[in-house]
């Protein structure tokens, strides 16, 4: 009967002291199916020695069986939101808001249950809830840390929080409280990103459009200069607000892929940008003129006189004569028997001589130049008389060198006549026409030839 009493004590100093009478008579059952083997276990220790039973083992050196704690040594002993609390051979796996009394004055004790005062049989505890006596004997009530003892029942989404004489079950950050569950708050429904928002349980991430960066706040999005870092703009680049443009010198065009800049060719597109040729360069062109002519601007050509430069190496007995696209070496003296010269270019027959009776009476000599393919007609050299005698008629007429009828002369008056281009010449050419001038009168008539040397360039200007 003593035995009984005790088991009896025992069980009911085990059982948490705010349950329900039910709950109590059921935790009752429990404790007193598991702890009526242990004590029955105890008397026969003196017989069996070495063997124990189930949930003891034997201490060689205290010579007996020691209780085993499964919930040190069983991994997992518990599922789900269930704590083990070890007893005399065995185990109890009951819910975390469970309070389970302790015998501090065993040996063994309660596993889970640190002999720190939170054990003590409330009724005959002085401190009200939630605290405990002085461990040190000071008689003072100390508070008795719920979470770090595991008496709370805060689920596993929440976080204990020790208060004076109790605890408190709070929801994480990130986490707000929907009935008994902390549920995870969706950060982007509430537009704290400027662009784009990645929820997490518990937090959130912001994240920026393409050509745009995080700022220091962590939501906000500032533009990137790609430009100053390394854009692939082959020639320029301009920054724009979330991307940029690449743009090329004068010269270039941009390419399809936006980035590469190909050269212009400008000598392409129009065969007027030069008066002779066209020459591509690297995001330009430039005219250049054949020989015999310089650039005039940026485009024209115009004739060099190698007369007037310096540049002719003509001899002193001979005079320069310039046309375009080049010079001509004439000599000074050009009168052939039985012509005499008297004076620069000019040629006279003496009557006395018989040779000079068939022959125009004096010839003189010029020379002219003139473009390849001339507009016509063109009035290109004008005839005049040097001597007017009076009553007397004058007329004109290509006397040689016109064989082709290139040209032909329309008299202006009767002093005057001028030489016509008739149809287009291509040079380089040379003609040598003899405009002849005949004076007539009632006694006489008078032959004088001004023999023309014409020049046509290889080009239209």
């Amino acid at each position: 009967m003593d035995e009984l009493r005790v088991l009896i004590h025992t069980i009911h100093g085990l059982l948490p002291y705010k349950l329900p009478s039910y709950m109590k008579m059921m935790y009752f059952f429990i404790l007193l199916c598991i702890l009526v083997p242990s004590i029955q276990q105890e008397n026969e220790e003196a017989n069996t020695f070495a063997e124990c039973t189930d949930g003891y083992e034997w201490d060689a050196e205290r010579q007996h069986c020691k209780d085993i704690n499964e919930c040190l040594t069983i991994p997992d002993a518990c599922k789900g939101e269930m704590k083990c609390i070890n007893h005399y051979g065995g185990y109890l796996c009951l819910p975390r808001s469970a309070s389970v009394i302790s015998d501090t004055n065993t040996d063994q004790g309660t596993a889970g249950a640190p002999n720190t005062g939170v054990g003590i049989d409330p009724r005959s505890n002085p401190c009200p809830n939630g605290y405990q006596p002085d461990p040190q004997g000071l008689g003072t009530c100390v508070d008795v840390n719920e979470c770090e003892y595991e008496m709370d029942d805060c689920l596993p989404s929440q976080e204990c929080v020790n208060i004076q004489g109790g605890f408190h079950c709070k929801c994480p950050d990130g986490y707000r409280k929907i009935g008994n569950e902390c549920v995870d708050i969706d950060e982007c429904r509430y537009r704290y990103c400027q662009h784009r928002c990645v929820n997490s349980p518990g937090s959130f991430t912001c994240q920026c459009e393409v050509g745009f960066q995080l700022a220091s706040n962590n939501r906000s999005c500032v533009d990137v200069n790609e430009c100053s870092m390394g854009a692939p703009c082959q020639q320029r680049c301009y920054n724009t607000y979330g991307t940029f443009l690449c743009r090329c010198n004068q010269g270039f065009e941009l390419d399809n892929d936006g980035y590469t800049c190909n050269d212009i060719d400008e000598c392409s597109y129009s065969s007027y940008l030069c008066q002779y040729q066209c020459m591509n360069e690297p995001g330009r062109f430039s005219c250049i003129c054949p020989d015999g002519y310089k650039l005039l601007g940026t485009r024209l050509c115009q004739d060099i006189n190698e007369c007037e430069s310096g540049t002719a190496t003509c001899k002193d007995q001979q005079t320069c004569v310039n046309f375009h696209g080049g010079y001509r070496c004439v000599e000074k003296n050009l009168c052939v028997e039985p012509y005499i010269q008297v004076s620069d270019n000019r040629c006279m027959c003496p009557g006395s001589n018989s040779l000079c009776h068939d022959e125009p009476g004096s010839i003189l000599y010029r020379h002219m130049s003139i473009t390849s393919d001339r507009s016509v007609p063109s009035d290109i050299f004008q005839i005049q008389a040097t001597s007017v005698y009076p009553r007397a008629y004058n007329t004109f007429q290509i006397r040689s060198g016109n064989e082709q009828g290139d040209f032909y002369i329309r008299q202006i008056n009767n002093i005057s006549a001028m030489l016509v281009l008739a149809r287009p010449i291509k040079g380089p050419q040379e003609f040598v026409l003899d405009l002849e001038m005949l004076t007539s009168n009632s006694l006489l008539t008078y032959s004088s030839v001004l023999r023309l040397t014409i020049f046509v360039g290889a080009h239209p200007f």
